[in-house]
Parts: C-alpha cells; structure tokens; sequence
C-alpha cells in the first residue's frame, strides 16, 4: 500500500522552499524594473519553479535507486537521498512517474508563457528542462558540469526565466541578480557533496571532490561563496542592483563560520555537519534578502 509519506518522500519536500526563495529575486527584478506585474502569472511562475525542483529531486532519487548509488550513501539530513526507494524499492515507478509529471507541468508553464511572451522564451526553457532530466544522468559525471549546472538552473535559468515570464524582456538586471543565488546553490550542492564522496567514486561520478579532494574543494566552495556576496556589492556600486539589495550581506553572520568549518573540518564529515545545515539557511535568506532590497522603492 503506498503512503502519502512514501509519494512525498522522493520529492524532498523541507528542500523545496528553495525554487520560491530563489524565484523571488525574478519576481523583484520585474517589480523593480516594471512597478507591476500579473499575479496569476506571479502564481504560474511559482507552481512551475517548484514543480522543476520537485522533478529533479525525483528523478534523482529514482536513478541514484537504480545505480545503487543511495544504498552506499553517508545519510545527513542535508545530503544522501530521502531513503524512501532503500526501505520501498517497490515505490520506484511511482517516483520516476512523480518527476516526469512534475517535469510536464514545469513545461507546459514555460508553454503558456511562450505563448504570452513569444519564441524568445524557448532558449531558456529547454535549457531548464534539460537540466532537469539531466544533472543526474548525464552531468553529476562532469567536474566542471557538475559545479555550474545546479547555479544555472536554480540562478540564472530560474531568475532570468521569472523575470521574463513576468515582463516580457531578457534584462542585464535580472542577469546580475541572478549571479547571487547561481553562486550559493553550485556551493549548496559542492559542499553536500562532501559526505558522498566515496559512494560517488564509486559508480563513476567526477566531481570535484573527487578529482581534486576536499580540502581544495573547500576553497571552490569559498570562492562561489565570496562570488555571491561580491555579486551583491558590485551590482550595487554600478547600479544595477538597489542599495537595498545589501540586505542580502547581513547573511555574512552565517558565512563566517561556515567558512571557518569548511577549513577545518572538509575531511572530518561529522563536524562538518553543522556547517551544511548553516549553508542550506544562506542558500535561502541570501535570495530572500535580496528579493526584501529589490521590493523597496
């Protein structure tokens, strides 16, 4: 008998804030730049990004079931799969079939907007969609891939595909904005990838903790994050960004010791932990803050 708890299981439902914080930068680069904007296409938007996130966290946990890969995972609360397919191998149809109705929603949103909009959206939205069946087939198997395509699909693809799904126009302000959530979420995903090294290496994944180990992945994961925060303050000082949109520095307070931990402990998972938890509530309030600075007349 399958239970609403193994359905939503797949779909990583406490991460799933994270498409809605980062689509609302979009939804603050077209109210900054437009004054307004149609609410039921504000809603469209949102439904669309979190059923993008909803597919390609089931279509992970689906291929990662099938690769054996989640089965010799390190578990934490932030990394290693929900354990739904471990414990219910029987639930692994109904999952692929989660992310491949997700994925249909997600395109057939883009869909309306092209009709809306025009052909200019296609670009971006086929790019999105790809990413979505493919992060985990095809591009968890690249370093370089592997590292850009989540900050791509959550940053640039998600906030420029907002920001035009509400106005219409591609925009040099959505794009710098969008800079902010690409670097924390290519971060979000290098770190969680710490704890899954081994498993990883062992069905052939190349990621950059792998190649390169921990320690120097450690200062990648610094550079994206200082990337972020640069992003924030350049953006401003050219004026392409509000001076509002600082907010998003006050998440500085979190940074610093995740900084610190990633320095000391990247071969020590278990002290890490603390720090992985710490980087899921930058990816969240440094957009969120962002957003808060772009709302502000």
């Amino acid at each position: 008998m399958k239970s609403l708890k193994d359905i939503l299981g797949p779909m990583r439902p406490s991460f799933l804030v994270l498409a809605p914080a980062c689509a609302l930068v979009g939804l603050g680069t077209a109210l900054w730049t437009k004054g307004s904007v149609n609410w039921l296409h504000v809603l469209l938007v949102f439904i669309g990004a979190v059923a993008a996130h909803i597919s390609v966290n089931a279509f992970n946990e689906y291929f990662d079931f099938k690769t054996g890969l989640d089965s010799r995972t390190q578990r934490t609360p932030f990394s290693g799969g929900s354990g739904t397919l471990q414990a219910k191998p029987e639930m692994a149809r109904t999952t692929f079939t989660t992310a491949a109705v997700a994925f249909a929603i997600t395109g057939l949103i883009g869909l309306f907007f092209v009709w809306v909009w025009g052909w200019e959206l296609i670009p971006l939205g086929v790019a999105g969609l790809f990413l979505l069946y493919g992060y985990t087939v095809w591009l968890a198997y690249n370093p370089v891939l592997c590292l850009l395509a989540p900050g791509l699909g959550f940053g640039t693809l998600l906030v420029v595909g907002t920001h035009f799904a509400l106005t219409g126009e591609y925009s040099w302000i959505a794009f710098v904005a969008s800079l902010v959530p690409f670097f924390l979420v290519s971060d979000l995903l290098l770190l969680n990838q710490f704890p899954d090294m081994e498993a990883d290496k062992s069905i052939g994944r190349r990621h950059y903790p792998i190649i390169a180990g921990r320690k120097v992945s450690g200062f990648i994961y610094i550079t994206f994050l200082l990337g972020a925060y640069l992003t924030i303050l350049l953006g401003v000082a050219f004026g392409l960004l509000p001076k509002f949109a600082l907010l998003g520095l006050l998440t500085l307070v979190l940074a610093v010791p995740v900084i610190r931990s990633v320095l000391r402990n990247a071969d020590d998972i278990p002290h890490l932990i603390p720090a992985l938890g710490q980087n899921v509530l930058i990816n969240l309030l440094t957009p969120v803050l962002v957003a808060v600075g772009l709302f502000i007349k």
